[in-house]
């Protein structure tokens, strides 16, 4: 399950480009490709536990498990047959691969790429003066179960405020740990995977397990339209800084995203929506609704470039190969995707300041690929 960092403003109207090429005039990939292999094959191995001609998809036609799998196995085989020096092997996926923009929209068929990681986060087993921020696993809900993100159910759970002010959660057996910072727990509920450093020397991957079923809200959004950050400025790291400026209005912010994450600990992580787990600069999360769980992906957008500070300092085009293997509820329609940055504060920082436009092609395999 993903929340960027800049899902936090999501719907601030952003301003799209017009209409784009319909496809790549050449294709290229900046990383290497050994976390490629790796990220095709965590996506095979969920494809191979889904029933073959079940439909993952509907754009740009109803895509079948088995078609999807072929794919990926011909995208892999490529890749084994491929040395790192060999830069053949991009034109055999061109010869072999369809590219399919993302789907049209009124503003074009620019897409807004935001960023997510997974936080490490010092943690107690138990309630300490210090440590005093709960994260809690699913109690039983009062209705219906929860749904996993991506769905649409009927609010089975408190909301956020009754949760961490009012307490309705407190002294039942549902913690799982305890927190130094609670703006370390709402950011770990954004990203909805984190790992814990607990104060014994053990990291334990935290992973999504349900929300509450309530409605996500922006808090980035409310601040900009409340005039209390600029647009231009708005970040990750600049709503902590605002938060820590103003700790009196903490709790009423927070409050206005109703939505709760309810989490599990693992063996590894971080998982994403697939169950699979996910890896740095190679899993995006996109709308299940729009592009088929598992799928190839090719992206060409900029991402941050940051400093020994943490601090913007400058941006980089790229351009690679990414497998969808994760949704979130605030990443919505064809113009949405968010790309996962990897574990701990470097990566977070990047995270932090992604927002950027960009193209999104979905591949699948020729019906009558050229050999070669």
């Amino acid at each position: 399950m993903a929340l960027s960092a800049l899902v936090l403003l999501v719907g601030c109207g952003l301003q799209q480009g017009g209409p784009l090429p319909a496809a790549p005039e050449a294709i290229s990939d900046d990383l290497e490709a050994q976390s490629l292999r790796r990220a095709v094959t965590e996506s095979l191995r969920f494809l191979h536990k889904v029933p073959r001609e079940a439909r993952l998809g509907e754009w740009p036609r109803a895509v079948t498990a088995a078609e999807l799998r072929s794919s990926l196995a011909e995208f892999l085989e490529i890749l084994e047959r491929t040395t790192e020096a060999d830069g053949s092997w991009l034109d055999r996926v061109a010869q072999r691969f369809e590219f399919h923009p993302a789907p049209a929209r009124p503003a074009g068929n620019a897409v807004l790429f935001t960023g997510y990681y997974q936080p490490v986060i010092d943690a107690s087993t138990v309630r300490t003066d210090e440590y005093r921020y709960p994260v809690y696993r699913e109690p039983e809900a009062t209705g219906a179960r929860a749904g996993t993100e991506g769905s649409t159910t009927a609010a089975t759970h408190p909301s956020r405020y009754e949760i961490d002010v009012s307490g309705v959660l407190g002294g039942k057996g549902h913690e799982i740990a305890w927190l130094r910072d609670p703006v370390d727990r709402f950011f770990l509920h954004i990203q909805g995977s984190g790992l814990l450093r607990m104060t014994d020397g053990r990291e334990l991957p935290l992973n999504f397990a349900a929300s509450n079923g309530r409605p996500y809200t922006s808090i980035g959004k409310v601040l900009i339209d409340e005039g209390k950050v600029d647009r231009e400025s708005m970040s990750m790291q600049r709503i902590r800084a605002w938060l820590a400026e103003f700790p009196e209005e903490r709790e009423a912010l927070f409050a206005r995203n109703e939505r709760y994450i309810f989490f599990r600990l693992g063996e590894e992580g971080p998982l994403g929506s697939l169950g699979v787990p996910l890896t740095a600069g190679r899993s995006v999360a996109t709308d299940p609704a729009v592009y088929p769980k598992g799928a190839l992906l090719y992206v060409e957008t900029r991402t941050p470039v940051v400093d020994e500070s943490g601090a913007l300092a400058g941006w980089r085009t790229v351009r690679r190969f990414v497998v969808n293997q994760d949704s979130g509820a605030a990443i919505r329609g064809p113009g949405r995707a968010d790309l996962y940055f990897g574990t701990g504060a470097a990566a977070g920082a990047r995270a932090g300041y992604m927002q950027s436009e960009g193209r999104l092609f979905l591949l699948m395999k020729r019906r009558s690929a050229p050999l070669g």
